[in-house]
């Protein structure tokens, strides 16, 4: 497992929940903005600084916002990416991978509303990005996948500078010579059909649901958790602070870092 360090608050973890989680066989774990905050990634609206500070969140994050102008998109997720290249997993992202490792669990899924890529550097393997992922590519016009010949912004690990932060035409694509986008969802833009149907299937399946850093306002995400409640299969979520109806679920008033080293702990003790 894991060395990760645990606060006192760590330790006090919910008895019921250790119980379900050793009682688990296929968890799925829904993760939101919480999940990546401890690793210092802000949320959508906290990016907007400096440069972007004046832009409304449409100009940034939609199809119409990039068809008006491509370059002040491009160049924000630019800035977007080499943020997020320069943060790390935290502890919460690593206990995953240990809670997955714990006798009796056949499958852990991460189902994530986020598009960092800090669940796959810890090792995350069995993967849903439901709003596509922001390492990736696509042509705006075709929607074929994109791969640069060479290193993009991404790449430049580097301290950031103001020059960074500016508007960045996007390379074009080689089958249709279209502009290039990030593969992510945008405003008004439907999930993956595929990816939905997938998360669905797991969450269908699972007999421990884990939300964690989620609001549990963003749809239709916030949809899954009801998928399990409605089969009688355990929801507990984790999170600091109020938000998701618990009527139906279970809440754990923690962070992902403190409270997941501490599940993983609580059920590999001996009873």
């Amino acid at each position: 497992m894991n060395e990760n360090p645990l606060s006192s608050q760590s330790l006090d973890v919910p008895p019921e929940l250790v119980r379900d989680a050793r009682a688990a066989r296929n968890i799925v774990v829904l993760t939101g903005a919480g999940m990546s905050a401890e690793s210092g990634i802000p949320t959508f609206r906290d990016t907007r600084t400096g440069f972007w500070a004046n832009f409304d969140p449409s100009a940034l994050a939609s199809a119409s916002g990039f068809k008006r102008n491509p370059a002040l998109v491009w160049g924000w997720y630019e800035g977007r990416r080499r943020d997020v290249r320069r943060r790390k997993p935290n502890a919460g992202h690593f206990a995953l991978q240990d809670l997955a490792k714990l006798d009796g669990v056949e499958s852990l899924t991460v189902i994530t509303q986020n598009v960092d890529d800090l669940h796959e550097r810890a090792g995350s393997t069995d993967l849903i990005h439901l709003h596509g992922n922001l390492f990736g590519s696509q042509c705006f016009a075709c929607q074929r996948p994109y791969v640069a010949d060479t290193p993009s912004a991404v790449e430049d690990l580097a301290e950031p500078d103001a020059e960074e932060d500016r508007p960045t035409p996007p390379p074009r694509c080689r089958r249709c010579n279209g502009l290039v986008r990030p593969a992510v969802v945008w405003f008004d833009e439907l999930l993956s059909p595929a990816n939905w149907t997938e998360a669905c299937r797991h969450v269908q399946g699972a007999d421990l649901v884990l939300v964690v850093g989620s609001s549990g306002e963003v749809y239709p995400a916030a949809l899954l958790p009801d998928m399990a409640v409605e089969r009688g299969c355990p929801v507990w979520i984790i999170n600091p602070a109020d938000g998701l109806d618990t009527t139906f679920r279970k809440a754990w008033r923690s962070t992902a870092a403190v409270a997941l080293p501490a599940l993983v702990a609580g059920c590999a003790k001996e009873e």
